[in-house]
């Protein structure tokens, strides 16, 4: 019965992260900018990071099942 909230965020945590990395990659590779207002690099690097600890932790919630 605990499992389902459980499933669920993980797998909100883990689309999240994955299409941010997938956004930040278009937006790098085509050089539009990530954020209005914000330096390429800093904003890059910013949204990467932010992908892969959404993606981990949603693994992490999807493993612990």
């Amino acid at each position: 019965m605990e499992s389902g909230p459980e499933a669920f965020a993980g797998v909100a945590f883990a689309l999240f992260g994955a299409g941010l990395l997938v956004w930040t990659g278009v937006c790098a590779r085509t050089g539009s900018p990530v954020a209005d207002g914000v330096s390429r690099p800093v904003a890059a690097v910013t949204a990467l990071l932010s992908g892969v600890a959404f993606l981990a932790t949603g693994c992490w919630l999807l493993m612990a099942l």
